[in-house]
């Protein structure tokens, strides 16, 4: 990003801002009592003009942003997948019965849950090098963790097993940067729009509309991943809503033209709503 403004004679400087998320990393994230704990001191800095745009994992953004914010541009996704790191390198379906994975996502419990009902799960917080220490530690069987993350940090896991989209759909956004910046800011926008990929762009719209339409954040249990077919440029959009222990779960895919993403969310999201396990889970998620 800083190459790419440098290239146009524009001089970046970086402003570390920590979150509610970054310095509470004990307590639970549902605990937290609503969306953004990741984001809300970015966007408080870009509405008091301490800084010109923030960088946020973009599943870590609420699909409503506060009024005079815009989500300017959208990075190149990188890998959409999670990857499980386990103590000794074993693959999650080897583990022994009642192994204990180390997870606070709501989403990668109810998945896990589906496809391997022999795991037990607790709450995990801290950065990734953290995580993987208790791993080591013994603390947890495993962890689950997102691939772009560790890609973005430089760690490569040999051992990790890479989990496949059929196993676990990504939460919406995931692998894929998001660029704020105030919605009257021209020049800012103008610039930010070198860094913006439209296919990027155009799956991970069609993951956050399904998201808002079932009316969650980011500890609703769903999985959304929204992929392009290079040959017909069509978006197709698999997503998975299941309740955390894994005893029910509903699921729908549908495709249709990129620049039609947003509804395309909103009628995968209506699909889920009106199958009989979609009900289910909704309801048992509200109780």
């Amino acid at each position: 990003m800083e190459r790419a403004h440098r290239k146009r004679g524009l001089k970046v400087e970086l402003i570390e801002l920590k979150t509610t998320g970054d310095r509470d990393r004990a307590s639970a994230l549902k605990t937290f009592g609503g969306a953004g704990v990741f984001v809300k001191e970015l966007e408080q800095a870009l509405l008091d003009g301490r800084v010109d745009f923030a960088v946020h994992s973009l599943k870590d953004l609420p699909t409503k942003q506060p009024r005079g914010l815009t989500l300017a541009a959208v990075s190149r996704r990188e890998d959409v997948r999670d990857v499980a790191v386990t103590r000794g390198g074993k693959r999650l379906a080897e583990l022994p019965e009642g192994a204990v994975i180390g997870s606070g996502s709501p989403r990668r419990r109810a998945q896990l849950a589906l496809k391997f009902p022999h795991l037990r799960f607790a709450e995990i917080r801290g950065n990734v090098e953290t995580r993987l220490q208790k791993v080591a530690d013994g603390a947890y069987a495993g962890t689950i963790l997102a691939r772009a993350g560790l890609k973005r940090l430089g760690r490569r896991e040999r051992d990790a097993e890479v989990l496949s989209l059929a196993a676990m759909l990504p939460a919406p956004g995931q692998g894929a940067l998001g660029i704020e910046c105030r919605s009257s800011d021209r020049a800012t926008r103008e610039f930010l729009a070198v860094l913006h990929d439209a296919d990027s762009a155009a799956c991970v719209a069609a993951e956050r509309a399904c998201l808002a339409a079932l009316g969650g954040g980011c500890h609703l249990p769903l999985g959304a991943c929204g992929l392009i077919d290079r040959k017909t440029g069509e978006l197709t959009l698999d997503a998975v809503l299941a309740l955390p222990d894994g005893t029910c779960a509903a699921r729908a895919s549908v495709r249709g033209r990129a620049r039609d993403a947003r509804k395309l969310g909103r009628s995968c999201a209506q699909a889920i709503k009106r199958s009989q396990e979609g009900r289910e889970v909704l309801r048992r998620l509200e109780s």
